[in-house]
């Protein structure tokens, strides 16, 4: 009878590292499935949304978000053919140019990661001065580095963005302080009418995402806001 009455306390102990282990996942599962913990740093800056990651340029009532990826040719030949148009509009007053910097072409820069360090030098750039956003987008589709080469290197881009105007971000670019950030903007990207998934350049006109095949001709970019 006495032994009967020994407790088994391994048994004890053993359901207790069990109940503790699955209050640890269950405690990691959530931390990962935490948006505000997975977005990593926003910038800190009003001409920068920490919801959509969003860099506004100017205050004009209608809206035209474009999403690019700095390794992109096709964003690069979108900016040289409507850049001069949608500045115009910018201009007079008639929209505010949201820019979307994202990354998904990492795996075309030999593991450089280059659109999530170009996306990310962007954000330092446009929260250290609003001013040079767009004049820094023009810099590095100028500089724009051919897919499966590894890319600019942390100093090129820096060296783009002392060339706007910008100094004093050296620890923003080369700590990737805004990567998480990055990663979590670019899973939000809208996909194309049409589309199967996320690409780059995509376009929306006052919240509405609108495919590439119907932007008309840069000298009639006004008709979509009139």
């Amino acid at each position: 009878m006495a032994q009967a009455r020994k407790v088994n306390w391994f048994a004890i102990w053993v359901s207790v590292a069990v109940v503790v282990a699955l209050i640890v996942v269950a405690v990691l599962v959530v931390w990962l499935n935490n948006p505000s913990t997975n977005a990593g740093d926003a910038p800190d800056a009003l001409n920068i949304s920490a919801e959509t990651g969003a860099i506004a340029v100017g205050d004009g009532e209608d809206t035209l978000d474009t999403y690019i990826d700095f390794m992109c040719p096709i964003c690069n030949q979108f900016e040289q053919v409507y850049g001069p148009a949608i500045q115009e509009l910018v201009d007079d007053g008639t929209i505010t140019l949201n820019i979307h910097p994202i990354s998904i072409l990492d795996r075309y820069s030999q593991g450089t990661e280059f659109s999530t360090r170009a996306a990310n030098a962007m954000y330092c750039v446009a929260e250290a001065d609003a001013d040079a956003s767009v004049p820094f987008m023009q810099a590095m589709f100028e500089n724009q580095p051919a897919e499966q080469t590894p890319g600019l290197t942390n100093a090129q881009i820096l060296a783009i963005a002392s060339s706007v105007g910008v100094s004093g971000i050296d620890s923003c670019v080369n700590d990737g302080r805004y990567e998480g950030f990055v990663s979590a903007m670019t899973e939000q990207t809208p996909v194309q009418p049409g589309a199967a998934g996320i690409g780059t350049p995509t376009v929306a006109v006052n919240g509405e995402v609108i495919a590439n095949s119907e932007l008309p001709p840069p000298a009639e970019l006004r008709s979509l806001f009139e």
